[in-house]
């Protein structure tokens, strides 16, 4: 059965069977989870969310900002990581946690760019400084002096500087005890993904790891025992394929982070360095719109600024692939029918790419074959089609009651069938192998917990699975459920549920594990909206009170912190701050309702939420409101940004990850999978809605920031590109009044290279001291 993915691991394997109803997680496959890229155990998409830099980092934490799916854990913002899938040969592209339709986040905390599409990140003045600007000198205590365009900067690349902001410093240290080497080593400890294995040979496996320094592509052949890597790009790889028979691995290769390229295929006993051949002949370039790898037929889909045409290629018949849908709307590959002669794709042809509609067409003619559609509001989402043959059963994912639950549809007899399974929360599944039950992934209050429903009596069973919250899983045909685990205080591990009950651990990672950290309380507060739910990592108490506090706001927007792992946070706690993760609204997890309350009003609304949970922390003496500062990635980043310029008063240093920063010109610039979200979450474009744009633009809000600002950016981001980013360093330029300072990367929406991971996490921490001391 597909391999569940409610957060991640991030590879899972090509039968994900979580949702992703087009490789919805922009084919980063947002490399996340368990601390390696991989496939989201709910399976969202393009969330702009997704940034590399610390979502593969963070051990398990989902954040993108890409459009994303309505089930999927990214839904709803704009991935940044790929996932590996391997079982069916199902992929959800590069890019991302996991997790349905385009949003901002990516490899967190994870574009076109490419000059083919107009130059897209390029910076209009490169090194020019305008008439009138300051001359950017930063008012930060301790800054090291402006760094001369082309200069590097320790451990970050800055192989294109094109504009005169003061760059961040990358300090040496961040401690002078133990805490140094402890941080350091969870980011540095080798870290994979939960292995995928192909469908007819299922000793053959694949996974994400950065045993080698940049999360990269292995193998694992599980008969001989051998582990080996497959690619070695300076960027490194996070989204690859085994086709059922496991005779090759297929990975998306993109340039340097920018999401956009096609899938190549080399042989399965080849390495980094082996000539690849493109996968499906005949496909061009494009950002990744789902993969499905049959014995005869794949299926490929890719988005460009055209729109999105998914195609079916005869494997092996020597004749390119043929297009069998094309629409200017958004819309992605689904499930292969186990006989391969129906695909389930996806589509937003009624303009809500956020609540896409369900297609079957005849594989051989492009007909349709049937239609499923919710109305208004109500987003669906292919997860697989049952694995025996002769059963056309679709499992779907539906929100009809106001929450992502489960179907099976008969599309060649129009027999829906609605699940009830009477959990709380939010329910993403796939079919175990002989189809007679699901494998359900249940998230409710930040926590995961795996199930099993029988199709026939509706008996639910709960899998006795470690403690800790599941990343992704998928069962075996012997009956084995292997799974990812962790939590905010236990670093993941990839373990095996055996069918007589043992637990264990399946494969574990050369080398120590990565040190643990502090375990989170929930924090339920009133806000605006409702009850607001948040995570709070507790740093000790000092005589003087209660330690900094640093928020940090996950991406998406569709997405959600969870009690999972975090190499990130466990940094900030070492550090001495306490670290409050705010579910708002727009986040999943806590019904449609709620992820959906901020259309027609992003930003601001998350932001009252934010305000809601820190005045309840503040009246309770946890945080300090004099040291509150804002921090995110993605979607988070931009709420920093926002921050900074609508709550002044509050925050005392913003930082902000690859951000959206000048909404009206990230959206000219993006990918159209985003374009097609930012459309279906503002109500239309800012040619159409410009006051509603400007209203949620941090450029707006410039004249009233007055606290430092720190802005991490990726020269090659097609989720929120760097143009954007430069018009709003620049508007801070102008002023010459507020301290702010700059941290540029050579890659996309955040980084796989695991010494550029240290690099920007040692300067968020770095910054934010000198800020508090100031």
């Amino acid at each position: 059965m597909p391999g569940l993915d409610p957060a991640d691991d991030r590879p899972a394997t090509d039968r994900t069977g979580l949702g992703h109803p087009h490789g919805e997680r922009p084919q980063r496959e947002e490399a996340q989870g368990d601390g390696a890229p991989g496939a989201d155990v709910d399976g969202a998409a393009l969330l702009r969310d997704q940034h590399p830099a610390r979502d593969v980092a963070a051990d398990g934490e989902h954040h993108r900002r890409t459009p994303s799916h309505p089930h999927g854990r990214d839904r709803g913002h704009r991935p940044c990581l790929p996932v590996v899938e391997a079982d069916r040969g199902q992929a959800v592209g590069v890019g991302g946690r996991g997790d349905g339709r385009p949003g901002r986040d990516g490899a967190r905390r994870r574009s076109d760019g490419t000059a083919a599409r107009g130059g897209q990140g390029e910076h209009e003045h490169p090194g020019e400084q305008q008439p009138g600007r300051s001359p950017h000198a930063s008012m930060l205590p301790d800054a090291r002096p402006q760094t001369p365009p082309g200069a590097p900067v320790r451990g970050i690349r800055h192989d294109r500087v094109v504009s005169q902001h003061p760059i961040a410093p990358v300090p040496p240290t961040l401690f002078d005890d133990e805490r140094e080497q402890r941080w350091r080593s969870r980011f540095t400890a080798v870290r994979m993904s939960r292995p995928g294995w192909a469908r007819d040979a299922p000793a053959r496996s694949v996974y994400v790891s950065n045993a080698t320094g940049t999360f990269e592509i292995h193998a694992w052949d599980r008969d001989s025992g051998e582990h080996r890597q497959v690619t070695d790009r300076r960027n490194g790889t996070t989204s690859a394929v085994l086709p059922p028979d496991g005779g090759q691995i297929w990975w998306f290769a993109d340039t340097d982070g920018d999401e956009f390229g096609h899938w190549v295929a080399q042989p399965w006993a080849s390495g980094p360095g082996t000539d690849t051949v493109p996968a499906v002949p005949g496909v061009g370039d494009g950002y990744p719109a789902g993969l499905e790898i049959g014995r005869r037929v794949t299926a490929v889909g890719v988005s460009t600024d055209d729109g999105t045409v998914l195609s079916v290629h005869e494997r092996g018949s020597g004749t390119d692939a043929r297009e069998i849908y094309r629409h200017t709307e958004d819309a992605g590959v689904g499930a292969l029918s186990e006989d391969e002669t129906l695909l389930a794709i996806s589509h937003s042809e009624h303009g809500d790419s956020r609540h896409p509609s369900l297609r079957v067409l005849d594989v051989a003619t492009g007909d349709t074959v049937a239609e499923l559609h919710d109305g208004p509001g109500r987003g669906l989402a292919a997860l697989e089609f049952s694995p025996v043959a002769g059963d056309q059963r679709l499992l779907v994912g539906h929100e009809r009651r106001g929450r992502d639950e489960l179907l099976v549809w008969d599309p060649t007899t129009g027999e829906v069938t609605e699940l009830a399974i009477d959990l709380p929360g939010e329910l993403v599944g796939g079919f175990v192998p002989d189809a007679s039950a699901l494998l359900v992934a249940h998230t409710h209050a930040a926590r995961t917990r795996l199930f099993r429903y029988a199709l026939d009596s509706g008996e639910l069973t709960a899998l006795p699975t470690a403690p800790g919250c599941v990343g992704s899983a998928e069962v075996r045909d012997d009956g084995t459920v292997e799974y990812s685990a962790s939590s905010a205080a236990t670093p993941s591990q990839i373990r095996a549920l055996r069918p007589d009950g043992t637990d264990d651990v399946l494969v574990a990672p050369p080398g120590e594990r990565p040190p643990g950290s502090v375990a989170v309380r929930d924090v339920w507060t009133e806000g605006p909206g409702g009850a607001v739910h948040s995570l709070v990592a507790e740093a000790p108490r000092t005589d003087d009170g209660p330690a900094p506090a640093v928020f940090v706001l996950h991406g998406g927007p569709h997405a959600a912190d969870e009690d999972r792992f975090d190499a990130g946070r466990a940094t900030w706690v070492e550090a001495g701050f306490t670290v409050v993760e705010v579910n708002y609204r727009g986040s999943t997890g806590y019904g449609s309702a709620w992820r959906d309350a901020i259309e027609g009003r992003p930003g601001l609304t998350e932001l009252a939420d934010v305000a809601a949970v820190q005045d309840a922390l503040v009246a309770d003496g946890t945080v300090d409101p004099a040291r509150c500062v804002v921090d995110g990635w993605s979607w988070g980043g931009y709420l920093s940004l926002l921050a900074a310029g609508t709550q002044p008063q509050r925050w005392a240093a913003a930082v902000a990850g690859v951000p959206v920063a000048d909404y009206a010109a990230a959206y000219a610039d993006e990918m159209e999978q985003l374009r097609a979200f930012d459309r279906a979450l503002f109500g239309g474009s800012p040619d159409e809605l410009p006051d509603l744009y400007r209203e949620a633009s941090p450029l707006t809000y410039v004249d009233e920031v007055r606290v430092p600002v720190l802005v991490l950016a990726g020269e090659n981001d097609p989720r929120c590109p760097i143009r954007q980013i430069d018009n709003y360093l620049d508007a801070l330029a102008a002023r010459g009044d507020v301290p702010y300072e700059v941290s540029r990367f050579d890659a996309g929406h955040g980084s796989l290279v695991v010494s550029d991971q240290l690099d920007l996490i040692a300067t968020e921490v770095a910054f934010v001291r000198r800020a508090l001391a100031s």
